[in-house]
């Protein structure tokens, strides 16, 4: 049996004690200090793993006007095994410093890279979601959540969770 020290996860080291989703990462910062991507990072991921894939969405959100559903606040796929993580502020930048075909998809505002809660209500819970798959994806030129789901079928080495909250 596996040690818990051993196994596949993924953290955001962003948040608070209380798992925490600080105000800079949301809709809801001051200034530049708003809808900064939080930092991600993971351990253990399998040695079979060709690259990574991440989903960051709202679990406990709802489409505008509309009954409750999951909200996509960020897409990464294409990311090597061999980097530790995404820095603070990863998202948007040119040079990702990733190599490979590391893309950023495009969230549920239908924009490519990060977009942070912005609610009236406090209480959600923001899932971040690593797959380990056993190849590279080719997603074409507009990377969705769906596309991804549908194309890692059957192609998933692993998964990790991490809920923070906001």
């Amino acid at each position: 049996m596996a040690n818990a020290g051993d196994e596949f996860r993924v953290v955001s080291p962003g948040t608070d004690k209380e798992g925490r989703l600080p105000r800079k990462y949301t809709g809801d910062g001051q200034g530049a200090k708003k809808n900064i991507s939080p930092p991600v990072e993971w351990y253990n991921v399998p040695a079979e793993a060709k690259s990574l894939a991440l989903v960051v969405e709202d679990i406990d959100g709802q489409e505008p006007d509309g009954p409750a559903a999951p909200w996509t606040h960020w897409v990464v796929v294409n990311i090597l095994p061999a980097m530790k993580g995404l820095p603070e502020g990863f998202s948007g930048k040119e040079d990702t410093g990733g190599g490979g075909s590391l893309k950023e998809g495009n969230n549920d505002w239908k924009v490519p890279g990060w977009r942070g809660p912005q609610l009236p209500s406090p209480g959600h819970r923001l899932e971040f979601k690593l797959f380990a798959l056993e190849d590279e994806l080719n997603l074409g030129n507009k990377v969705t959540k769906e596309k991804l789901l549908d194309a890692i079928e059957g192609h998933v080495l692993g998964e990790a969770v991490f809920v923070a909250y906001f």
